[in-house]
């Protein structure tokens, strides 16, 4: 096995354990909203503020949370992922 394979191997399993350990994080964040909704209703429909209850807000931060673990992935892949590759490519 030739030095740039191995590379390429350690590159791969680099970005699929990034990719694993964030979706693992959106899945417990909304299957735990998901929970809240089905078990706790009294606890969402607490006010947080006028107009605003608790279930209005969990659920706008789980779909922050998406945006943000989106964000930081192709933040990674554009500025070590790319690099990386394209100087294997070499």
């Amino acid at each position: 096995m030739s030095d740039s394979s191995a590379k390429l191997r350690d590159l791969s399993a680099r970005r699929f354990r990034l990719a694993l350990v964030l979706t693992l994080a959106v899945m417990a964040v909304y299957f735990g909203f998901i929970a809240l909704v089905a078990f706790d209703k009294p606890l969402l429909a607490t006010p947080v503020a006028p107009g605003l209850s608790l279930g209005i807000l969990l659920g706008a931060l789980v779909i922050v949370l998406a945006w943000l673990s989106t964000w930081f992935y192709v933040r990674w892949m554009n500025r070590n992922y790319d690099d990386a590759l394209a100087r294997l490519r070499e």
